[in-house]
């Protein structure tokens, strides 16, 4: 091992996922000299493992599918996908799982990358040891941001080790559809993935522990899931929990609590995330090793004055858009304490991330999609609001008819009667992924339902929907 002199940035950015990239650019935008650190491929887990494959993988699968609900054109796209072709389009959005134009991207801007483990050693001091064991020593005149996400937590179940299953990873990057396949979960991996295998020819079985589908949304939105997977040829199984699992002769052997036994080619484990931190030097500086880290709204660690956690490590907002945002604002922050600046932590300030407690936006690219941003109706009661909910079947809306034949959704809104503005806003049904950022922008805006109203929403589309959630409104 040799260790080289110690060498000064303002700003060393730990991780170069979309997260610590976006970091990079802020504080680089500002003019502060800026190093980032990688252990793996530059553009972290979505580009080659999360959104950019699973999209993919998925896009094929809606197309078909809203092609299906569309007499004149049904009857051209009943065979099966070519599976082949959608795996090979999305080898082409993970750049073949190599890096060179994310380096490219951030050899641009300015940042310097280092490839290797980076570890923490003491208050703004990051080493760095490549692959061949060199040790470089990075210290940071005025922030280090830990941008290291999180993995695949795995249960302590008999057996799984031997079983060598899927996790997310595997279940993005597969080259080729199992012929069976076993799902564990009910939350957005578990439900995309699903989807997607069972179209490009898997037989899936969806184990879920809890009650149903998609728990963090609204009720509905699980219910309308689930029906749509059943109907594709899924097995959903809801209150079900794996006792133990094993391999015998290449084939996956799943036990139930309840005794039954289901076999498959693979089983994905979509169970839940845990913090990448357990080895990157936490104790160094006080913190414990392994633990998500507590943040205030400038996204600076709990106790600190120097460092920052950004992304899904600070377990805010498990999602790369809001991961992004979080970094433009954290970027802010750090340039601005550089300069001297005052940094005014106030609600939807510049160096605020207040939009992580009130409009964090979502979709699962099911079909149908569901997507929400804000509180559920749930939600917004325990938090003490006092709310009403406004539900709409999407089938009062021409452009959903038009949209495909027997086209089936639905939209809430949560109002509160207090200021009448939205709390939350939950779409369920094809294509409504690109309804949601309005939703955000009224749910981010705190735009009063008197000024909706003056919002109006073109003839005939699915934004109709505000319309017909309006009238419901007033009516009642």
């Amino acid at each position: 091992m040799t260790e080289t002199e110690s060498i000064a940035y303002d700003v060393v950015v730990l991780g170069a996922g979309p997260v610590g990239e976006n970091v990079a650019d802020r504080t680089r935008a500002a003019g502060l000299t800026t190093a980032v650190v990688e252990s793996e491929l530059v553009g972290g887990e979505c580009s080659y493992w999360a959104c950019m494959p699973s999209k993919a993988l998925l896009r094929p699968v809606i197309a078909q599918a809203d092609a299906r609900r569309l007499p004149g054109l049904a009857p051209a796209v009943q065979g099966p996908l070519d599976t082949p072709a959608v795996l090979a389009r999305r080898d082409e959005y993970t750049s073949h799982w190599k890096d060179d134009g994310q380096v490219g991207w951030l050899d641009g801007i300015g940042a310097d990358l280092y490839r290797g483990h980076g570890r923490l050693a003491g208050p703004r001091t990051v080493t760095v040891t490549a692959p061949d064991g060199t040790v470089e020593t990075l210290t940071a005149r005025h922030a280090v941001a830990v941008a290291t996400g999180t993995r695949a937590w795995l249960p302590d179940l008999p057996g799984l080790a031997e079983v060598n299953p899927w996790t997310s990873r595997e279940a993005t990057s597969a080259g080729a559809a199992p012929a069976r396949l076993i799902v564990v979960g009910g939350g957005v991996v578990a439900t995309e993935m699903a989807t997607a295998w069972q179209a490009l020819g898997s037989r899936v079985t969806l184990l879920v522990r809890g009650k149903g589908l998609l728990n963090r949304m609204e009720p509905f939105a699980g219910e309308l899931v689930a029906e749509a997977l059943t109907q594709a040829g899924a097995d959903v199984r809801t209150g079900t929990s794996v006792e133990s699992v094993t391999r015998e002769n290449g084939t996956v052997v799943a036990v139930t609590v309840a005794g039954d036994r289901i076999e498959a080619e693979e089983i994905l484990f979509a169970t839940g995330r845990i913090p990448h931190t357990d080895d990157i030097g936490l104790d160094t500086v006080g913190l414990e090793p392994g633990s998500w880290l507590g943040v205030d709204d400038t996204l600076r660690v709990t106790g600190t004055d120097w460092l920052y956690a950004v992304g899904d490590v600070n377990h805010r907002a498990l999602l790369t858009h809001q991961g992004k945002y979080q970094a433009r604002i954290a970027g802010a922050a750090i340039a601005a304490r550089a300069a001297g600046d005052t940094v005014q932590v106030e609600s939807w300030g510049a160096y605020t991330a207040t939009a992580d407690h009130h409009a964090v936006p979502q979709v699962v690219f099911t079909d149908p999609e569901a997507a929400a941003v804000g509180l559920s109706l749930a939600e917004a009661e325990q938090a003490g609001h006092r709310v009403r909910a406004v539900d709409v079947e999407f089938s009062a809306v021409a452009g959903a008819g038009l949209y495909a034949d027997g086209y089936k959704g639905r939209a809430r809104m949560v109002v509160d009667l207090e200021d009448e503005i939205l709390r939350g806003v939950t779409f369920v049904g094809p294509g409504v992924s690109e309804l949601i950022h309005s939703a955000t922008v009224a749910v981010a805006g705190r735009v009063p339902v008197s000024r909706l109203w003056h919002a109006v929403p073109s003839y005939p589309t699915l934004s109709e929907v505000w319309l017909r959630l309006l009238e419901s409104y007033r009516d009642k």
